[in-house]
């Protein structure tokens, strides 16, 4: 097949081959990742076309979770417009059970907080539209040490969470007896594909044993990293080591670099911009971690960004990936389906910077003439040719999507 004069040479050449290739054999073709890398084994449970989006109680509530909590939770997904975006998963994180399983060796309920029961909380959940995610651990107990993990006990656990209607399941890496995760995620994995419902599974190992090698026959998505702060260093850095990683995600699994943690205080409106800006070119899980209860109209205006959400959920499914580095100042960039390539420029030193990206940084000809629609002014600057140069604040970025002309 002939590629049109626009076509994208080098790092993001050949797009469109990707109808015909795996994700990984797409990307070594592109050089966009290590060339080690070999044709996916994927996980057959048709979730995660798409990474996903959704929210989750660890990151602003801890262990300060009750079923009120969650249906309130649910009811502000869809008042707020979320749900309409794509926002779909109510993710209950740690110490939603007892610390001890009953007489059958069932996992039981906090009476004290969920007393109704997950079933009915997740019938809830469904009625509005949104799917519900549980929590549990591949090791004896969970890392709160307030509720048994799931080890040994995958296929029970497996057969509960289908009972009571989960859409998805966090599997976290606490007290796992020293075992390699490789031994342990496997159990749980075939013990959903068994259970009779199609669940989406999340595997929080922390990036310990390079799960990007080994966890797509697994997982929809594997942790790339550790956990998440609300602060700069935490943020960036977690970007920095899930990039690594990028030729390994695609349709059906990807990089975790962990939750958003926009709309909790710690940082400025500018790192949290940053923050979901690289998550989305980075095809990272968009899982919100405030309390969308009571978040203030910045907040929503970050989270509700369709189009850096299309970026997000764009169906060719390539991770973007930092393409140039200049001390603090960052190019990242990735290709998106139409031929189109999202770019953010990146300041990430301590004062406003001058910042430009070349067309041979992001694998454009030369020649190449585009319009750049600059994602968070929602507007577009036409017949721009060679490279793309911008004024950016500390800590701050610019996203565009440069269409060929």
């Amino acid at each position: 097949m002939a590629l049109p004069s626009m076509a994208l040479p080098i790092v993001f050449g050949l797009v469109t081959l990707f109808a015909f290739l795996s994700m990984a054999d797409a990307a070594r073709l592109l050089n966009v990742g290590s060339p080690n890398v070999t044709r996916r084994s994927l996980l057959n449970n048709g979730l995660g076309s798409t990474p996903q989006m959704g929210w989750n109680s660890w990151n602003h509530f801890f262990c300060e979770i009750e079923e009120k909590l969650i249906r309130e939770t649910a009811d502000a997904m869809v008042a707020t417009g979320l749900s309409a975006l794509g926002y779909e998963y109510i993710n209950i994180d740690d110490c939603w059970a007892e610390l001890n399983r009953d007489s059958q060796g069932n996992l039981v309920p906090k009476a004290s907080k969920f007393p109704s029961g997950i079933k009915a909380l997740a019938d809830y959940v469904h009625g509005k539209g949104l799917k519900l995610g549980i929590y549990s651990d591949a090791g004896t107990y969970t890392c709160s040490k307030t509720m048994p993990g799931s080890l040994g006990f995958e296929e029970q656990d497996a057969k509960s969470f289908a009972s009571w209607g989960v859409d998805y399941l966090k599997y976290d890496n606490c007290y796992n007896t020293g075992t390699s995760p490789k031994e342990r995620y496997p159990k749980m994995s075939k013990a959903l594909l068994k259970s009779g419902r199609a669940i989406f599974l999340s595997l929080c190992e922390w990036g310990q044993e390079d799960p990007a090698t080994w966890a797509p026959s697994l997982g929809n998505s594997w942790r790339t990293t550790g956990d998440i702060e609300d602060n700069w260093e935490s943020m960036s850095s977690r970007a920095d080591l899930n990039d690594n990683w990028a030729a390994y995600a695609g349709p059906g699994g990807w990089n975790d670099p962990d939750m958003l943690e926009v709309g909790n205080g710690g940082m400025t409106t500018e790192e949290y911009c940053s923050h979901i800006s690289v998550w989305a070119l980075i095809k990272a899980p968009l899982l919100i971690g405030c309390d969308i209860r009571a978040m203030d109209d910045v907040t929503l205006e970050l989270l509700s960004n369709k189009e850096v959400i299309a970026v997000n959920q764009d169906k060719l499914g390539v991770q973007g990936k930092k393409v140039k580095k200049d001390g603090d100042l960052e190019v990242w960039a990735g290709p998106l389906s139409n031929y189109r390539v999202a770019v953010i420029l990146w300041n990430r030193g301590s004062s406003k910077a001058q910042l430009t990206a070349y067309w041979s940084d992001i694998g454009l000809k030369s020649s190449t003439v585009v319009k750049a629609r600059d994602l968070w002014e929602h507007s577009t600057s036409s017949s721009i040719q060679g490279q793309l140069s911008a004024e950016i604040e500390s800590h701050a970025c610019k996203m565009y999507i440069l269409t060929p002309q």
